[in-house]
């Protein structure tokens, strides 16, 4: 391209120059001249330091990156003739887990002849679901996959935001006490 709109180093619009004359300006700054939109007409360049911007892009990927949420599948298992003690204390995990964030996959069992009575699966499912509902929605509704039935849960919006813990603030009295 014989010639291009360059961007100086400080934002400011240069205008549209040759490219060797572009070229020239950047050197002479000690900095590169990069092609921003190579699909304008004339193609726009702009003078800046490339391994700094390569440098911040990455540290701005890697913030972002560590303040992402990342939501797991846990899964619980189940029998049809899993007791109501026992029961419990499995909804108790998926409480647990949907309190902290994650996805709750529920899954019931089935061995030998107990898959003649899917009713009872499906009736220990409506409980867990029915002890979780402060929690959690169904993404999933129990559904039979070979010899297993199978529900997904996920937390509900106003559980799935993890709180901070609120800090003292420096200088109050109360605080320090």
């Amino acid at each position: 391209m014989p010639q291009v709109r360059v961007v100086g180093a400080d934002g400011g619009m240069l205008g549209v120059l040759d490219t060797h004359e572009a070229q020239r300006l950047a050197r002479e700054a000690n900095l590169d001249l990069v092609e921003v939109n190579p699909k304008a007409y004339p193609p726009v360049c702009k003078i800046m330091d490339f391994g700094k911007f390569k440098y911040e892009e990455k540290k701005r990927a890697n913030d972002a990156k560590k303040r992402q949420a990342v939501v797991e599948l846990k899964e619980i298992k189940l029998r049809p003739k899993t007791d109501v003690h026992d029961l419990e204390v499995k909804i108790n995990h998926a409480r647990r887990f949907l309190e902290e964030g994650n996805k709750v996959k529920i899954t019931c069992r089935f061995r030998g002849r107990e898959i003649t009575h899917p009713e009872a699966a499906e009736k220990q499912l409506h409980v867990v679901v029915d002890r979780t509902r402060d929690l959690a929605i169904v993404e999933l509704t129990p559904r039979m996959e070979g010899r297993n039935m199978t529900l997904v849960m996920a937390p509900a919006v106003k559980n799935a935001v993890a709180r901070p813990k609120p800090r003292p603030v420096a200088g109050d009295d109360a605080a320090s006490e």
